[in-house]
């Protein structure tokens, strides 16, 4: 795919993901400095990764969230946890998959993302 494909593909993608608020809060923020940056990110993991075939956004939502998790990456977790509502990711399973990052990344990483999750997705999700 060119890279101009690939880019208006990726933001389609990262769009439909994050929501097109987000999607333009990010644009207006873009400077010289991070141009480059903001294109990579679009292309590779919105243009390349997210719109592959392979997995349903959904799946692609949880194994980020896992991922995003067990590095530690709080500010990701929860904007990865947001667009759940765009993905279809339901609560149910995004405690599967913490409870996943727990066995795999520790207890302190999964600890740490239960909290973010329930603050992110309410009551469904302290009950």
């Amino acid at each position: 795919m060119p890279d101009d494909d690939r880019l208006k593909k990726g933001r389609t993608t990262r769009a439909a993901v994050l929501g097109e608020d987000h999607v333009a809060r990010a644009e207006a923020a873009t400077t010289d400095f991070d141009a480059d940056f903001q294109r990579f990110i679009t292309e590779g993991a919105w243009g390349s990764v997210w719109s592959r075939p392979g997995l349903s956004r959904r799946e692609r939502s949880l194994i980020t969230i896992a991922l995003l998790a067990a590095l530690g990456h709080d500010e990701e977790v929860a904007m990865h946890l947001r667009a759940c509502a765009n993905t279809g990711a339901t609560p149910e399973e995004i405690k599967e998959a913490l409870l996943h990052v727990a066995v795999y990344a520790g207890v302190p990483a999964a600890n740490r993302a239960f909290k973010i999750a329930k603050g992110v997705l309410g009551e469904g999700a302290a009950g």
